[in-house]
């Protein structure tokens, strides 16, 4: 079965193509059109569909239109309530359904050769689950837990998958939404709500959660496997910051405070689903998801054995979950993901061509990996554009921006060159094999996902990459998946000693992530960064900007 799912309807629009089960190309339209997010979650954009991700995905399989067995969208409109029912403050969300409705024609439109029979309406939540249960390895009995801001009239649910079955076991009704509240804190905040809201995870670290249990009459479970989050009076905790203007301790307090009464309501739902499953394994989806401090908790003191977080697990996952869900649905058996590397890719003839049209003068060193390493050892900033690109928001070592982690003027030094806050951190990536010396957690960690404690012989070491917690959001890399990215990691420490490297997103403020050959040249050239490696070639600053009269690429 070729099953092509779709996300659309609020943001961060994707597409998605199974073909007998396997997962086997996943992109967000954030990545073609290079909007960030694809566009904005408000309902005058729900009829913008993933058009250049779903034509990709289809090429990318030599397939047309017609060729598939179904479209899964990842939204039911017959499954929503009007939004004055479910007490939320959205007048338009009446035109919102009507484009989901209608989105069979739209698709029809988008992708001459479909016919609207081929569009199945596939629970939000459920897709959200299907992503997490059916994606995991060795997953086949396992529960699922989904909290994001919203679906059709739910803002969570909790279930456990036996065999190809999704079985619910509870969801939580709007108006009451964690993801929401998140939402109307990260505002708050002076931050994009709907956006920002690693910045608030982010700046919790400097803060102390002594609001937290005023906050929680607002924010806390119910004993039924739910929870109460609604009508938060934020201005009687904190006054609202402005966008640009900085932060003080009294919104990091706040921002804390938050923080640990989502963990707290996280923490007994996942207790409460154990109690009906106790099943070893938890997946999880959903926006919330993205909350790394908060994955970390429910797996160092939360009731599985095990945790498993969808590296998509925003409503982009949502794409390959309605597809993995349908597919499952009609029996057929479905293959977890190998890697969040499911986006496009060039050859290296391609990538030479690229350069060579760009008339930019490049190199083809005898191993790109070592070129890197040396590189970074001598404190330079490389981005690195290898293979296929990741799905979900995590540079997974694909398209990343690398540093020394010893120095620790390379904190500030990224920010800048990125244009973020200077209270964000940056992530480091190490060795499998290495991890367990280094950092103390959820081990492997592939997808960032989790924050680990850095073990207290290395935080002197690798300051770069400690944040002011003393943890870090680290990925793991396994020698058998990353090989060209293994091998700079080998050669990095032996010139270094240190068996870890900054690896942040290969993007500049409010942009995307770096996607296609054309994106990494203009990234490079807009910014101080001092090597990229594309593929097997490299090309410095220094040539890139010395090219006078034009003499073209050229390699060795």
């Amino acid at each position: 079965m070729r099953v092509l799912g779709i996300n659309a309807l609020f943001h961060d629009p994707a597409a998605a193509l199974l073909v007998d089960g396997q997962p086997v190309a996943a992109a967000e339209e954030e990545r073609f059109s290079r909007r960030k997010h694809g566009k904005r979650p408000v309902p005058f954009s729900a009829w913008e569909l993933p058009t250049e991700a779903a034509s990709w995905c289809l090429a990318e399989a030599g397939l047309r239109p017609e060729e598939i067995d179904a479209v899964a969208y990842s939204f039911d409109p017959s499954l929503a309530e009007p939004a004055a029912d479910l007490e939320l403050d959205d007048p338009w969300d009446p035109l919102r359904l009507t484009y989901a409705r209608q989105a069979p024609e739209f698709l029809c439109s988008a992708l001459p050769g479909l016919t609207p029979d081929q569009v199945h309406f596939v629970p939000h939540h459920v897709a959200h689950a299907a992503s997490g249960a059916f994606a995991a390895p060795d997953a086949e009995r396992s529960s699922v837990l989904v909290v994001d801001g919203r679906g059709e009239s739910a803002s969570h649910l909790a279930a456990r998958r036996r065999g190809t079955v999704l079985e619910p076991l509870h969801s939580q009704q709007l108006p009451h939404s964690l993801g929401l509240v998140y939402e109307e804190l990260t505002e708050h905040l002076g931050f994009l709500r709907s956006s920002d809201e690693y910045k608030v995870m982010a700046l919790a670290s400097y803060g102390k959660p002594r609001m937290a249990s005023e906050l929680a009459r607002y924010v806390h479970s119910t004993e039924d496997g739910g929870f109460v989050a609604r009508d938060v009076p934020w201005e009687s905790f904190a006054p609202p910051a402005r966008a640009g203007q900085g932060w003080t301790q009294e919104h990091a307090d706040l921002a804390a405070s938050a923080q640990r009464c989502l963990e707290d309501t996280l923490l007994d739902m996942a207790r409460w689903l154990h109690g009906r499953t106790h099943d070893q394994l938890l997946t999880m989806a959903g926006g919330v998801a993205l909350n790394c401090v908060a994955n970390a908790r429910l797996a160092a003191e939360g009731p599985f054995a095990d945790v498993w977080v969808q590296p998509a697990a925003g409503d982009a996952g949502t794409a390959l979950g309605s597809a993995l869900a349908f597919a499952a649905a009609g029996g057929e058996t479905t293959a977890p993901m190998g890697g969040a590397d499911l986006g496009r890719q060039w050859s290296d003839a391609e990538l030479h061509d690229w350069l060579t049209r760009a008339g930019v003068p490049f190199e083809q060193p005898d191993d790109v990996s070592e070129e890197v390493a040396r590189a970074l050892a001598d404190d330079a900033i490389v981005a690195w554009f290898q293979g296929r690109s990741e799905y979900g928001p995590r540079a997974l070592g694909h398209r990343s921006l690398l540093a020394h982690p010893g120095r620790s003027a390379n904190l500030e030094r990224l920010n800048d060159v990125k244009g973020r806050e200077q209270f964000r951190p940056v992530a480091p990536m190490v060795r499998e094999e290495r991890a367990p010396e280094i950092f103390e957690g959820v081990l492997p960690s592939p997808y960032m996902l989790f924050v680990h404690e850095v073990r207290s012989a290395w935080l002197d070491r690798i300051p770069a990459v400690v944040h002011t917690d003393g943890t870090a959001r680290i990925q793991t890399v396994g020698r058998d998946r990353e090989p060209r990215l293994a091998r700079m990691l080998e050669e990095f420490e032996r010139l270094t000693g240190l068996p870890v490297v900054v690896n942040t997103s290969l993007n500049t403020a409010g942009r995307p992530m770096v996607d296609d050959p054309r994106d990494a040249l203009e990234c490079f050239g807009s910014a101080p960064v001092d090597l990229l490696a594309l593929g097997p070639y490299v090309v410095r600053r220094a040539g890139f900007f010395d090219r006078a009269g034009g003499e073209g690429g050229r390699g060795r």
